[in-house]
């Protein structure tokens, strides 16, 4: 799997209607040229990297360094798309808020409507466990509150999605490519973009490979049995990177996740995670145990290791020139008019850009 991780100042607000109608045509005709030289699956791929993916919103004249690129830049994407599914082959559920709730039955739409051939479920679940990695398994601080799912017919899926931290008013982006995929829990990160770095829990590095062994062995075991080892480690000494604490947790809440865990068994870690109600603290609990009782100690290591062509919507490094970002718009427009009856010199021209 290669995936990213970006992350940018927190910024609200919205991109004003004349640009973000730009960004929508502009973010096509680019997306329609990529297609036609390189087929869906080469949008799926720049996408999921996270340079590309600012690149191409500066290209389209959003701030470079906002945590609005991400909801913008996705939202423009599925908008200019729309309708062009059969056209392009790529299929964009999901966005900000409750709109990401509702991945799962767009992406069962888009199968219903489009004879998608394969099972939706297997997707939903990609797009299930992607949201899960990055908000219970690694555990660095930013709550997710944007998700997308881009996926092709020919079973190629990425996932951009982000969480906000209004603590620090930072945002980190993550990038997610289904391609030579080995294991959604273990280093799912392959290239991480930050210039801030935290300490925290992160289950799916591959240093917490026992950890996580020894969190299956627990998720099996009787819940009174799991419950009686946190409350021995009330009087232990916790280490510092461990911020949680018994009083912490709703042990009638860990009872009810234990007990389904105990009931289905899981095989794994990742079984483990898709168990549904087990959150953040559920899991450091978990962790927890590994470490003080087992001796399994996880992995507190943040996955960490950016062009300007229209301008930027705030001004930086110079306010977007309308006439010359509709020019863009126009040219690639022709240029794909042109090759698609048998004119490509144009096209031919502009591939060196892509």
């Amino acid at each position: 799997m290669k995936t990213g991780v970006a992350t940018l100042p927190l910024h609200f607000g919205k991109a004003p209607a004349w640009l973000f109608d730009r960004m929508r045509r502009l973010s096509r005709e680019i997306v329609l040229a990529i297609v036609k030289e390189y087929g869906p699956e080469e949008v799926l791929r720049r996408l999921s990297d996270p340079y590309w993916f600012q690149s191409l919103g500066c290209v389209l004249g959003f701030d470079w360094h906002s945590s609005g690129v991400t909801t913008t830049v996705c939202g423009a994407l599925k908008e200019g798309l729309k309708g062009l599914e059969k056209d392009t082959g790529i299929f964009i559920a999901g966005g900000k808020g409750g709109t990401s709730r509702r991945t799962p039955s767009e992406i069962e739409d888009f199968f219903s409507r489009f004879g998608i051939n394969g099972k939706a479920d297997n997707f939903v679940y990609a797009s299930r466990m992607s949201a899960k990695v990055d908000s219970t398994a690694l555990q660095d601080g930013y709550q997710l509150y944007q998700h997308n799912f881009m996926f092709t017919k020919s079973g190629l899926w990425t996932v951009i999605q982000q969480g906000m931290n209004t603590a620090t008013r930072r945002a980190r982006r993550y990038h997610w490519l289904s391609e030579g995929m080995g294991d959604f829990v273990c280093e799912p990160h392959a290239a991480v973009c930050c210039d801030h770095k935290g300490k925290p829990l992160n289950m799916v590095a591959r240093e917490s490979g026992e950890a996580r062994e020894a969190v299956t062995v627990i998720a099996g075991e009787k819940p009174i049995k799991v419950i009686t080892e946190l409350k021995k480690i009330k009087t232990l000494r916790l280490p510092e990177h461990h911020s949680i604490f018994l009083e912490d947790l709703r042990i009638e809440n860990l009872s009810r996740v234990l007990l389904t865990t105990y009931e289905n068994q899981p095989k794994n870690f990742e079984g483990v995670l898709i168990t549904p109600g087990l959150g953040p603290k559920t899991l450091r609990a978990l962790s927890l145990i590994s470490e003080l009782v087992y001796g399994k100690k996880p992995s507190y290591k943040d996955p960490v290791k950016f062009s300007f062509a229209h301008g930027g919507k705030d001004g930086h490094p110079y306010p977007v020139n309308r006439d010359s970002y509709d020019r863009s718009i126009q040219i690639l427009r022709k240029a794909l008019q042109e090759a698609r009856i048998g004119r490509s010199e144009k096209l031919d021209a502009l591939k060196r850009l892509f």
